[in-house]
């Protein structure tokens, strides 16, 4: 699998820390694109950055990050194609994944511990998408960009 992960310099910390939790994958290839020490940057275009690489298909999903997560999350979301889920919990992560097939993580640096992003990063991982009811709803959320 591979993974774009992206982040502003709030998160900068945090997403170092999900690095090191998404190396422990031996099957997963991750490809960091910024930024990469804590200068100010601007988060939309973190998150254009990693979402273009899901939608293109040069990555299978996005973990972006910022000082709250919601700024990335927004701007994640206006792009294509993009179901990016904000998660501050374990089972919110577990949900993304099993009713709305997130393809994007959204965590913030300033308001998530490290220890909780470790375990909402691998939960979200291992969750698969659960199909069913959820494919109809989720093919309706993805028929609201056409509109």
């Amino acid at each position: 699998m591979k993974i774009t992960i992206g982040s502003d310099h709030g998160a900068f910390e945090l997403k170092e820390s999900v690095k090191k939790v998404l190396a422990t994958y031996e099957d997963i290839e991750v490809k960091d694109v910024g930024t990469y020490d804590t200068t100010s940057v601007d988060y939309p275009d973190i998150a254009e950055k990693v979402c273009d690489d899901v939608v293109s298909g040069a990555a299978d999903k996005g973990i972006v990050l910022c000082g709250t997560g919601i700024g990335i999350s927004i701007a994640a979301n206006k792009i294509k194609g993009i179901r990016c889920a904000l998660c501050s919990d374990v089972y919110s992560a577990r949900m993304s994944r099993e009713h709305n097939d997130a393809n994007v993580l959204a965590l913030g640096g300033r308001v998530t511990g490290i220890g909780l992003a470790e375990e909402i990063v691998r939960t979200w991982l291992a969750t698969e998408f659960g199909g069913d009811r959820h494919e109809r709803r989720v093919n309706k959320i993805m028929a609201l960009e056409n509109k």
